[in-house]
């Protein structure tokens, strides 16, 4: 039976380490579904793997495409499908690894239905957007769908107003559309979890924050400033420094939001992975080994 092991958890917990270890002890390959760690312009924000860890196992959907391409979720799992299918006929096990939730789903399980709502709305909300700026849009989805707004990407006002519009144009929440019934697929599918203490979690992010700032994540986010709108680069780690730029706060403020989004995009990301009984968890210091027992159980 083909399988597919996929590892979540938070960000800056040791996905990827965690991800090539296995890819070598499997002999496999290894899909990113990390949805900023696609797009090429983007490198030291999006923590993408560095040359020594893309050499050590192959890697896909890293850096593969520009901000300046449509790609969604929904061309990600067919792409995504495709090369599973090729993969699976060279090696019955295959590593999956990312801290998308949507991401990860579409593959697994496929997308969810959401019904057609008067476009209307999406302009209504777009304008508000502009007038009274993204917080007002949060607090209206924390009042409308709390799940929703612990779980997706409040900060991309894309998936904010994508929440929204469902939520005011079928007159119910959001999160009830999701995980409807999954969709059969021909693997087996093995989660592992990475996660440890809160503290230690937000640690690793404020020093991945220090360590992207001293790599030139201030550059990086300049030379893609003049293209601040693109949906690609409404993601943390950017937004904070667009703000810099434009004049509106500090360097160092815009640090500390980069962290503080950051810490809160984890907790979000925890949320989503913490409502599937099927992922097992381990502390992100476990050994490899103790992995790779529980997989052979699984398997």
């Amino acid at each position: 039976m083909n399988t597919l092991i996929t590892i979540v958890g938070p960000t800056a917990i040791g996905k990827t380490a965690l991800s090539i270890k296995l890819a070598q002890h499997f002999k496999s390959d290894i899909l990113s579904c990390d949805s900023r760690q696609f797009y090429k312009e983007m490198t030291i924000g999006t923590a993408v793997p560095d040359k020594n860890e893309l050499a050590a196992a192959t890697h896909h959907f890293i850096q593969n495409r520009s901000v300046f391409e449509d790609y969604n979720v929904g061309s990600f799992e067919k792409d995504a499908l495709k090369i599973l299918e090729k993969l699976f006929l060279e090696n019955s096990i295959q590593i999956m690894v990312g801290g998308s939730g949507l991401y990860v789903d579409a593959v697994l399980k496929g997308l969810d239905y959401f019904p057609d709502v008067p476009s209307e709305i999406r302009e209504k909300l777009t304008q508000e957007l502009e007038i009274k700026g993204i917080e007002y849009l949060q607090e209206q989805l924390k009042e409308l769908d709390l799940d929703a707004y612990e779980t997706i990407a409040i900060e991309n006002p894309h998936r904010l107003i994508r929440a929204l519009e469902i939520c005011i144009g079928t007159g119910k929440t959001y999160s009830s559309f999701k995980n409807k019934e999954k969709v059969p697929r021909n693997f087996k599918s093995i989660k592992i979890g990475l996660n440890a203490d809160r503290e230690i979690i937000y640690d690793r992010i404020n020093r991945r924050v220090d360590i992207m700032m001293k790599n030139g994540l201030l550059e990086e986010a300049k030379a893609l400033y003049p293209h601040k709108e693109l949906n690609a680069l409404q993601t943390v780690g950017y937004r904070e420094l667009f703000e810099y730029f434009d004049g509106n706060c500090t360097l160092d403020f815009a640090i500390s939001e980069i962290k503080k989004n950051s810490r809160r995009f984890a907790k979000r990301q925890l949320t989503w992975f913490r409502k599937d009984p099927e992922i097992v968890w381990f502390d992100y210091k476990d050994d490899v080994s103790e992995i790779i027992k529980k997989i052979a159980e699984l398997s």
